[in-house]
This record gives structure tokens, sequence and C-alpha cells, in this order.
């Protein structure tokens, strides 16, 4: 069996762009929230930007997400951080709500993230998926390994990695998972899938991918998935599960993370389920 499945272990809670229902997605405030709702790990998207830094946005474009507009790749940091990122007039705000700063409205570098959540949490864990196609193809990844080797969180060739591993690695991109194996074999990959090929639906998966990430859709659909997976030593990590009787179900077939946009709420349902 694989170091990422531990028989009888909880599902970890895994916050989806931090805990993004209640703060701005990828904001700062949203992960030091995720922290705060004793989520297990944080996941982001990474895009590189015209001047070569990692920043924190899941949309090609900015359009959606902040006051601005452009493709990431198009601008430079100091041209993303122009705008505010923390959808004004949406539904995080309240009038219990504080008022904005930069933790909300200033787009947030994968290193400002990493290193106050290092900080914050001697235990979060982190769930990095790179965004393709790109302009800048490769050098996302191989900024990605620089970034987390510079915070010791992986180590350039290095071929051992254990389930204690505080980062991994996540593409619906072959090509890219197959990038970061080749410069950090030691990192654990998730494959991401819409729909899982016919070729894998027996529980395999790509060559050097230790762990399917797969759409809460698809298991609803096809709950043998998961012991199919498990049977061949692989982890299954499911997305993006807000409904807490889907949180119930996937817990009972023994997934191994569940990503959510309600990190609070997901251990809350978990926490009642052990009661």
């Amino acid at each position: 069996m694989s170091s990422e499945t531990v028989p009888g272990r909880a599902p970890e809670v895994v916050a989806h762009r931090g805990a993004n229902e209640d703060e701005p997605e990828h904001s700062l405030a949203s992960y030091l929230q995720a922290v705060e709702d004793r989520a297990d790990a944080v996941e982001c998207d990474v895009r590189l930007t015209a001047d070569g830094t990692l920043v924190c946005v899941h949309d090609r474009r900015i359009d959606r997400t902040s006051s601005g507009q452009g493709s990431v790749s198009a601008l430079t940091l100091g041209e993303l951080l122009r705008h505010d990122f923390s959808r004004p007039g949406l539904s995080w705000r309240d009038y219990e709500s504080p008022a904005p700063d930069e933790t909300r409205t200033n787009v947030l570098t994968l290193r400002t993230m990493l290193a106050t959540l290092l900080d914050a949490s001697p235990t979060i864990k982190f769930a990095i998926e790179t965004k393709h196609p790109t302009r800048f193809g490769k050098y996302v990844e191989e900024e990605l390994v620089d970034t987390l080797e510079y915070f010791g969180l992986a180590r350039r060739g290095a071929a051992n990695h254990s389930a204690d591993s505080r980062v991994r690695l996540m593409s619906f991109s072959a090509r890219a998972l197959r990038r970061i194996h080749r410069s950090a074999p030691g990192v654990p990959t998730v494959m991401l899938m819409e729909s899982v090929p016919k070729g894998h639906r027996d529980g395999s998966l790509p060559a050097n991918v230790g762990i399917a990430g797969v759409s809460v859709e698809w298991v609803r659909a096809n709950p043998g998935y998961v012991a199919s997976v498990h049977s061949m030593g692989g982890a299954v990590h499911v997305w993006t599960v807000d409904v807490p009787a889907d949180v119930a179900f996937l817990a009972s077939l023994g997934v191994d993370a569940i990503i959510s946009n309600r990190p609070l709420m997901v251990r809350s349902v978990l926490e009642a389920a052990l009661r």
C-alpha cells in the first residue's frame, strides 16, 4: 500500500482556495480563516505573472475575482497589486465583517501565503495546483519547485516521501505532473480528473502518481471507485464538497481527503460522526 493511504484515518479536511465561503477566495484572510477553522490542509491554484511571480489565482483572467481586467500571465505583480481582489459587494461581506484590508484586497503571492501559514500553524499542509495551458509552460513547475525548496517543503532531485509530507502538487495536466516528478520526485502528486478515463476506472493511476483527485459528482455516480483505487495502493481526494450529506457519504467510503469551501462544516460533520 502506498504511503498516501492510511487505513482507518479520518479524511483530511482541505480548505478550497482557503475558507472562501467566509472570505475572498485565495486571499490571505481566507487561508488564515482556514487555520482557525482547523483545516488539515489548504488548496491553492498558482499562475505565473509576466515578471515571474507565482500568485494564487484560479482563472486565466482576473476579471471575475478582481476590480481589474486582463490575463495573469500578461500582467506584472505591480500591475496586479493595483486592483482589489476582494470581490467587492459579494457574499463574504456583511454588517459584521471587518473593513477590507490588504489581507483581503491584495493579490496573494505563493511566497506570502506559505510564509504566513507556516508561521501560523506547525502542521498545516499545502495542496498546490498548477494551471494549464499557459504561455509559460514548464516554467510554472520550475518556479514552483524552487519556491517549495526555499521553504524546505521539497528537495530538487530527492526521491523519498511519506504520508507526513506537508505539500502535494496537483494538476489536470499529465505533462505538468511528469515535469514535477522529474524535478522533485519526492513530492506526492495528484491527478485531477473531471471524469476518470476508461483506462483508469479500475483504480489504476498514471505512473508516478499516487493520488486521484476527483469530483464529488463522479464519486456519487461511481462509489466503488474509491475502493478500487485503494486496492491498487492509491488515495482518493474529492472536490468540491460543500453539502453535509456528501461529507458523511464520502467519509463512509473511506476517502482520504475532502476539499471544501466550507472547512469548518466538514470538520463539524466528521467530528459528529465520531461521537
